[in-house]
This record gives C-alpha cells, sequence and structure tokens, in this order.
C-alpha cells in the first residue's frame, strides 16, 4: 500500500509562496532525490501548471536543474482538475471522483506518493487520506501568500525534525 505525503517548501509564517524563496543547493539537491524515490505525485491543477515549467529544457540550467527535470519527467503524475481538458507527458487527469481514484492508487501502488497543493491537500486531509505531512520551514516571514494548510489545521502529532541544508529545517507530522 502507498504512503500519501505532502510536503512543500514553508515561511515561518506558514505561507508557501515558490516565488519568495527558494532552496539552497543541499535542500535543492535533497528535493532531486525525493522525487527520483517516489512512486508518483497527484497534483492540484495551479501546482501543476507550476510545475510545467520542468516539462521543456533550458539551455541555462546547471546539471542539477537538469536532473531535477529528468526525475520530475519520469515519474507518474495525476493531475487533479475540471477545468482542464488536457494534460501533459506521463500525466493523468483526474476529473471526477477523487477520493475513488486516490484510494485506488494508495490501494494498488507501493512506495510514496507524494500531494501537490495546499488546496487538493485540504481536500485529501478532509477525506483523511494523507499519511504524513512534511512541512520545510526557511527562516523568511512573508506575510502573505498561499497557506501551508488552506483549511483548518488538522489534529497532528511531531514524529521528526531534520536539518536540511544551509538553513532549513523538515518537520514531519502524522493525523493524530
Amino acid at each position: 500500500m502507498a504512503k500519501l505525503v505532502f510536503g512543500m517548501n514553508q515561511s515561518l509564517d506558514g505561507y508557501v509562496n515558490h516565488t519568495e524563496f527558494a532552496p539552497g543547493p543541499a535542500l535543492f539537491r535533497h528535493w532531486i532525490e525525493h522525487v527520483r524515490g517516489l512512486t508518483g505525485s497527484v497534483y492540484g491543477r495551479r501546482m501543476y501548471e507550476i510545475m510545467r515549467y520542468w516539462d521543456e529544457d533550458d539551455q541555462e540550467w546547471d546539471a542539477e536543474r537538469r536532473a531535477f527535470a529528468a526525475a520530475w519527467r519520469s515519474q507518474p503524475k495525476w493531475v487533479v482538475s475540471r477545468s482542464l481538458t488536457s494534460v501533459g507527458p506521463n500525466a493523468t487527469l483526474v476529473d471526477r471522483d477523487l477520493e475513488a481514484v486516490v484510494r485506488g492508487l494508495k490501494a494498488r501502488l507501493a512506495g510514496e506518493i507524494a500531494v501537490s497543493g495546499p488546496d487538493l491537500a485540504q481536500s485529501l486531509t478532509d477525506l483523511g487520506l494523507i499519511d504524513e505531512y512534511r512541512l520545510y520551514l526557511h527562516p523568511v516571514v512573508l506575510g502573505r501568500g498561499k497557506p501551508f494548510f488552506a483549511g483548518p489545521r488538522p489534529p497532528l502529532r511531531l514524529v521528526a525534525t531534520d536539518p536540511m541544508g544551509e538553513d532549513t529545517i523538515r518537520l514531519t507530522y502524522v493525523p493524530a
């Protein structure tokens, strides 16, 4: 049975606006390895549209960015959207019955499936489907943006704290 994990970079005040801060080199390497190890990812529409950046090569990318793009392209993706009519390579559009689709993925796959996007994560939290939450806390305060928890925070239990890279700590929680 697969494990569903929601994890994102986050400011100290709880926002996940990726355009305001970026992971340092060590944390970016962590994300490369993390994506390589995934069974797949379930994306909300907005996060999928942001991540489509990695579908096209950029001549200015360094070796690590090319490695991340290769890892991202190779993993299966399920994109939850009622407005999209198609998705890119190695992706499947989920436009109805989110609960049945995700329960089916968890039942038939092994390993870790990432959840990408706070609104999608809130929907899956409400359905009781997220097995683990990973908050990658960066020492910045934004004061605005998209919050990590798009709705009421579920009851959680801290199970691990790990330094990640130069200035980030990962807090790992499971439902309480």
